[in-house]
């Protein structure tokens, strides 16, 4: 079997799946629940994210102090702090665009808290 008819096949289980499965799966509709677990998720993430660059600070900061003065260190150290920064930047900016959409839709859907 090659790529396509993996993808047409799973893509067609799906389809039935979603198409055949029953209401009883979606009978609670209690949101807070849902909204709750996907914040925690998101937190998860956003800790881990947040510890990963740290170390990425850390191994740049590193190897920039003890690359002797070669070129080549530097600038591999250089890029790794910047795109450590950068991947940070991402985390964080994705973590506010959930909670802004969190929050909006908890007040659309009517969510409690």
């Amino acid at each position: 079997m090659n790529k396509k008819q993996i993808a047409l096949i799973t893509l067609t289980s799906v389809v039935t799946f979603l198409t055949l499965a029953t209401p009883a799966f979606a009978a609670s509709g209690d949101v807070a629940k849902i909204e709750t677990f996907i914040k925690s998720v998101i937190q998860i993430l956003v800790t881990l994210a947040g510890l990963i660059a740290a170390g990425f600070f850390v191994w740049g900061g590193v190897g920039y102090i003890t690359s002797s003065g070669n070129p080549e260190s530097l600038d591999r150290s250089k890029k790794t702090i910047f795109y450590s920064a950068i991947g940070l930047v991402i985390v964080l900016g994705a973590f506010l665009l959930t909670n802004i959409i969190s929050d909006l839709a908890s007040g659309a859907f009517g969510a409690t808290q």
